[in-house]
């Protein structure tokens, strides 16, 4: 948000912030959500460009559609490690996972 924007919510009352703020997240908090985020992003990235489809990276992985769909969407219940394991199906070397995680 543009800091003229910001200046004139301030000024009428609003309390302006990010979602960390809002949420009263610990920075180990925001971090964990800023990787799981990053992995979820980078996966669909990934498929996309390797043009393998949701069902088929679901059979790669012994698992189903919806749930590719809740990796790629970045579902709480989504494990970073099955975030990791889909990566790694894809071809996803450990220097490129770093990249990632930076």
């Amino acid at each position: 948000m543009d800091s003229k924007k910001q200046k004139k919510l301030e000024a009428r009352g609003w309390v302006v912030g990010d979602a960390s703020e809002f949420l009263q997240l610990t920075d180990e908090e925001a971090r964990y959500i800023e990787l799981k985020r990053a992995l979820s992003e980078s996966l669909k990235t990934e498929r996309l460009k390797q043009q393998v489809t949701q069902v088929e990276l679901a059979k790669m992985l012994g698992s189903s559609q919806s749930r590719v769909a809740k990796m790629e969407a970045g579902d709480a219940a989504v494990t970073v490690d099955l975030l990791l394991k889909a990566l790694l199906t894809l071809g996803v070397t450990k220097k490129q996972l770093a990249k990632i995680i930076a």
